[in-house]
């Protein structure tokens, strides 16, 4: 079963891309008004978004049915992302004036976010920089 849906998502893939090579095509090659077109990519991209959330909800249901063994892989990802979270939130923090957020229209709160999301990205990006040399050095060894 699992490979016909894999078979019928793979045409459906490639009837997506189709449409997508089209939809280019006419944008760069073709006489009509440029607001038709691009007002038909932009109700394309809608599209695609939409799809896209729509499996990235699905799928994980699907495999979690498939074979509930992960699932419990997926609660521990999580809650290593959730306690991640908190750690940078904790350590964030605002370092504007009160002038200087009047200026940039934010809060402080809105300040302390942004320097949450930029520490999130700094931990996260090192984490995975560090299980690449790992990974690297491990299968260097063996």
């Amino acid at each position: 079963m699992v490979d016909k849906i894999s078979k019928y998502l793979s045409w459906l893939l490639y009837a997506l891309i189709a449409v997508s090579v089209v939809l280019a095509a006419m944008f760069y090659f073709s006489n009509i008004e440029e607001n038709t077109v691009v007002s038909v990519m932009m109700r394309w991209a809608y599209v695609l978004l939409g799809a896209t959330a729509v499996i990235a909800i699905v799928s994980p249901i699907f495999g979690f049915v498939q074979q509930p063994k992960n699932a419990v892989k997926l609660l521990i990802s999580l809650g290593i992302v959730a306690v991640i979270a908190v750690i940078s939130y904790s350590i964030a923090g605002n370092t504007f004036s009160e002038a200087r957020l009047l200026d940039l229209n934010a809060t402080a709160e809105t300040s302390k976010l942004v320097g949450m999301g930029l520490l999130f990205t700094y931990i996260t990006a090192s984490i995975a920089i560090l299980a690449i040399l790992f990974s690297s050095f491990s299968k260097f060894f063996k």
